[in-house]
């Protein structure tokens, strides 16, 4: 209670997980996924002067085999997969990303797709050099509507800790 006599009202504030909150083996699903629109790609793609045309040109890529349409630039979906984790791994408690290794596509999206992300915390340890952060590996996963892996990558985080 409050000295007027209300109660007082408990505050949450969202926030991703301190390094002691992470454990070895856990697979976190982040919701919502998130629907590529074309717009989503054709921004993405020309903000970072990617003149690919099978993300651009939709008579070009009407002509190519296998898929005989635009894909999603790959780049936009490995962002768009660590992105989608942020909020229930990262907020506030991340230091930098480290770097990536083991990046994969093994299928491509396509406008109107849904991509849902799916994050599994492979490796833990204490930072040698930096007291009072330690170093988080993740496994993300990026899986259309459909189920299908379109994504994959290995990423090292240097993240604080609470106390």
């Amino acid at each position: 209670m409050t000295e007027g006599g209300t109660p007082e009202v408990r505050r949450v504030v969202q926030r991703g997980l301190w390094f002691e909150e992470f454990e070895l083996g856990v697979l976190y699903e982040h919701r919502p996924g998130r629907t590529i629109t074309e717009a989503d790609n054709v921004l993405f793609t020309t903000l970072t002067m990617n003149t690919q045309a099978l993300h651009l040109d939709a008579a070009f890529a009407a002509t190519q085999e296998p898929f005989r349409q635009r894909l999603v630039n790959s780049m936009f979906t490995l962002s768009t997969l660590v992105g989608l984790s942020v909020a229930q791994l990262t907020q506030g408690t991340i230091v930098a990303n480290l770097g990536f290794s083991e990046i994969a596509f093994p299928k491509p999206l396509f406008h109107g797709d849904t991509l849902y992300a799916e994050t599994e915390v492979t490796d833990l340890r204490e930072s040698k050099s930096r007291p009072g952060e330690g170093i988080v590996t993740f496994a993300h996963t990026g899986r259309n509507q459909h189920g299908d892996v379109v994504a994959t990558a290995h990423r090292r985080t240097l993240v604080r800790k609470h106390a």
